[in-house]
């Protein structure tokens, strides 16, 4: 199943959970109409007293029923949209909520920097931004989750038993368990799901806060008025385990098979099965295993690891069977041995190598072939990771400390944008002294004399690394530092196609880490809807990769044999591509997820259709692919130049 198939899945999934949210509204409701007619009298306790039939108990009590069903669905509708509302700033809100905090950029912890890295180098052989990173301070046990509604709001929290007790291994094991749900949409339906268990649980909380604080709660039996609200506040109680039944059920069923294809999708990841399978091991034989102190009823459908024990509809499936999955020739018995080597061990530190080894041959075998790019979309492997590693070790320490640096990290995105062209990078310069300061000239210039100018493939991980300090600054700075990016593309009198789809990354990532719950991932349009906006895109990827042409003209028809459109579709001749790409991109972004797969393969089959996978081309079609929410994985830029010495 790859990304786009995983998209579709994520549409039905939606759909099905309002159905059953739905389902599980009537039921409370009809359960909290019951409690009002027993409460009322309508319903006698006296078996021997006649029963009214129900039509006409309904009839003659139709504006009370009237009123408790309005009521349930007004409590429950209000609850969950508050809920959902409360969780729109992003995926730390989630996180924060749980007493998580934040890692900071600059930490000197040897474990959360290792966290740090792990966490980057999968985001950048992804091709998202890096997202926020978090540790439970309080909990022990082994466990992490990702959160949010886009990659551009996300966050990743592990535990601090995760840190302690998991090597480097199976922690990268872990947090590539956790990408799988950022990049295949499920932390956006983790996320709504959220929204929805509130509002269905809501009652039981009602009355249990009724029950223990009423005054009138202690009141003698004889006191009617007293006995009634008794009354109810156990009967919310008992139709808040209705809610607390059907939630479990919604959660397991919706969270077992994801967990599996996220387990899968980790081993591809790292290619070590041995990484998370040792993380599922570790929490098997530990005595706290990965249940948290924090109440997870919410959240337990988003953990990596059971947050408490279930005896009913658990939100994962045995540990077992996940390890036996991942490791065939798996058997209980090797736990007993684990456990017993732990125990041995745990009077020494672990000792962890912060950087991985960087196997630079190893990673230039690149993606260039189209059905390989399609299918590690969300996914991408071992190669893309080690890749993501050498560019990361590649990018200066000065220049890598300024894009964790909440001061510095606008400066490093005017540092990626310098021009080759001494005139105008001094001009350049200017520009951010005149808009920013001289205090962030300054450091622009110091990071030139530090890492020199960036190469191609850095830039896009420059910009995915600082992205997360960028979004911690105030919107009116940010929109300062937006117009200074647009005044050094422009500086030179010409616009290059790669500057503007940086500049446009940039702006849609900030947007949406403001204003999540506004993006949709997908749409409902096909590619018959937009012939002109394709033929126009992909006209421009085939004269900008091509400076022949004729050898244009071919890889733009390489594309064209991918897509099924009617028509006489030579390649239209593009004056303005600045407009024309302005206006294509948002209405591309509409594709419903099988179109969009087809559109990314007549791209990837324009760009690589001469052999010459050239770095910025292939960074070009990342970037294109990023502004329809679609997360190319790293493209190796190595190969090239290793053909060409």
């Amino acid at each position: 199943m790859n990304f786009f198939e995983q998209q579709v899945r994520a549409r039905k999934q939606t759909r099905w959970l309002i159905v059953i949210f739905i389902l599980a509204v009537v039921a409370i409701v009809a359960a909290v109409d019951l409690v009002v007619l027993l409460a009322m009298g309508a319903i006698s306790w006296d078996p021997a007293a006649p029963a009214m039939p129900a039509g006409e108990m309904v009839r003659s009590h139709l504006p009370l029923l009237s009123g408790s069903t309005f009521g349930s669905v007004a409590v429950i509708g209000l609850a969950s949209l508050f809920k959902t509302a409360s969780l729109r700033s992003g995926g730390g809100q989630v996180a924060r909520q749980l007493g998580a905090t934040l890692v900071e950029s600059d930490t000197r912890d040897m474990n959360r920097r290792r966290l740090r890295n792990v966490v980057e180098e999968i985001a950048l052989a992804s091709g998202v931004p890096v997202p926020e990173i978090y540790v439970l301070e309080q909990e022990s046990g082994i466990n992490a989750f990702a959160a949010g509604f886009t990659p551009s709001d996300a966050a990743v929290a592990v535990t601090r038993g995760a840190l302690e007790k998991l090597n480097r291994s199976e922690l990268q094991g872990v947090i590539a368990h956790e990408f799988s749900h950022i990049l295949n949409g499920d932390m956006r339906i983790n996320v709504r799901l959220m929204g929805a268990l509130f509002g269905i649980l809501l009652l039981a909380l009602i009355g249990r806060r009724v029950l223990l604080h009423s005054h009138l709660a202690g009141r003698s039996s004889r006191d009617k008025s007293g006995a009634v609200v008794l009354l109810i506040a156990v009967g919310l109680m008992s139709i808040g385990y209705i809610g607390l039944f059907f939630g479990r059920w919604i959660k397991a069923a919706v969270s077992r098979q994801r967990e599996y294809l996220a387990d899968a999708s980790a081993v591809q990841f790292t290619r070590d099965p041995s990484g998370i399978g040792g993380a599922l091991k570790k929490i098997a034989v530990y005595s706290d295993s990965s249940f948290l102190n924090a109440d997870t009823e919410e959240i337990s459908h988003m953990l990596f690891g059971d947050g408490q024990k279930m005896m009913l509809f658990s939100t994962h499936p045995p540990l077992n069977e996940r390890i036996g999955r991942i490791d065939p020739g798996f058997h209980p018995e090797e736990l007993d041995r684990l456990a017993a080597r732990i125990q041995r061990e745990q009077s020494r530190a672990m000792e962890e190598s912060d950087r991985p080894d960087r196997e630079m041959a190893k990673a230039a075998d690149g993606l260039f072939d189209a059905d390989k790019i399609i299918d590690q979309i969300g996914k991408p492997d071992w190669e893309r990771m080690m890749l993501a590693a050498a560019i990361a070790a590649s990018i200066a320490d000065p220049v890598r400390q300024a894009a964790h640096s909440t001061e510095w990290a606008p400066e490093v995105l005017f540092y990626a944008l310098l021009d080759s062209s001494p005139e105008i990078r001094e001009q350049q310069l200017l520009l951010v002294a005149g808009r920013m300061g001289s205090d962030s000239e300054a450091q622009v210039r110091a990071l030139l004399e530090a890492g020199g100018l960036p190469r191609p493939e850095q830039r896009l991980p420059l910009l995915e690394v600082a992205f997360p300090a960028l979004k911690r600054r105030p919107p009116d700075f940010v929109t300062r530092v937006l117009d200074t990016v647009k005044a050094l593309i422009d500086a030179d009198g010409r616009v290059d196609v790669f500057e503007y789809l940086l500049a446009r990354v940039i702006s849609m990532h900030l947007w949406e880490s403001h204003n999540p719950h506004q993006v949709r991932i997908s749409g409902r349009k096909n590619l018959q809807n937009f012939r002109q906006e394709i033929l126009q895109v992909m006209a421009i990827l085939a004269r900008h990769g091509h400076e022949d042409p004729q050898a244009a003209e071919a890889a733009f028809q390489a594309g064209l044999s991918e897509l099924a459109l009617d028509g006489d579709l030579a390649m239209p001749v593009v004056e303005d591509w600045v407009k024309a790409l302005d206006t294509a991109l948002p209405e591309l972004d509409r594709l419903k997820s099988t179109d969009k797969e087809k559109l990314v393969r007549a791209l990837a089959e324009v760009v690589l259709h001469d052999g010459q996978m050239s770095i910025p081309e292939l960074e070009l079609l990342r970037a294109v692919c990023d502004l329809i929410h679609v997360p190319l994985p790293m493209l190796s830029a190595l190969q090239q130049t290793s053909q060409q010495s």
